[in-house]
């Protein structure tokens, strides 16, 4: 009995801590969004019309760097990583393991 309930209280955990980053997630996108509208909508509003000023690349600091955050964080909570994935974890641990089985048969 105890055992199944260690594996629950395990489960819940890991979907709970799931949940907060998601939760961590979303409201970061949130305040991205909110942030850079009210930015944007002030900076519009201070250029008087003149489109040419408003697509200053300076006026895109913030969104865009903000931006690329918020893109690792994407990736972290999604579990988007090109590079090192569980395929290449996977691969790296059976190459280790691996060697050490071709080292040990060296010594016997």
């Amino acid at each position: 009995m105890e055992i199944m309930e260690e594996r629950y209280n395990n489960k819940f955990r890991r979907a709970k801590k799931r949940v907060e980053e998601l939760k961590g997630f979303y409201i970061h996108l949130f305040v991205y969004m909110a942030v850079n509208v009210f930015i944007l909508v002030g900076v519009y509003s201070s250029v008087s019309g003149d489109m040419d000023s408003f697509w200053d690349l300076g006026h895109f600091f913030t969104p865009i760097f903000w931006g690329i955050g918020l893109a690792f964080h994407a990736a972290k909570v999604f579990g988007f990583s090109p590079f090192f994935n569980k395929e290449w974890e996977e691969r790296q641990i059976q190459k280790y393991i691996d060697e050490d089985k071709k080292n040990a048969e060296k010594f016997r």
